[in-house]
């Protein structure tokens, strides 16, 4: 875990940055599988796109959206509406922040 961390949180638009390892666009599942272990969170639907990879996942039973562009090097969750998941993406945030402030 020591590679994740929390860059910024935007709770009014259901998105967290995250500071993620680098990767390569061809080897981001293994980084972003690492950070789904961590979470304890599955993998719904797996979608690439030109630079950029978006993974719908289930974490506790909320939908998010794992976020990665390859070019520049940001990797994001972010919820599916305004309604929904903002309490679970605030405890992830908790959850990373403390994790790293402990290494």
């Amino acid at each position: 875990m020591a590679n994740w961390s929390v860059r910024d949180y935007q709770p009014d638009s259901g998105k967290l940055v995250l500071a993620a390892p680098r990767f390569e666009f061809d080897d981001f599942e293994s980084i972003a599988e690492q950070l789904l272990s961590i979470l304890s969170a599955q993998v719904v639907e797996k979608q690439s796109h030109a630079d950029l990879h978006i993974w719908l996942i289930d974490f506790e039973g909320c939908r998010l959206l794992l976020k990665a562009e390859y070019y520049s090097e940001a990797v994001w969750l972010e919820t599916l509406s305004a309604h929904e998941g903002q309490e679970e993406l605030q405890f992830i945030t908790q959850f990373i922040t403390q994790i790293t402030s402990n290494h």
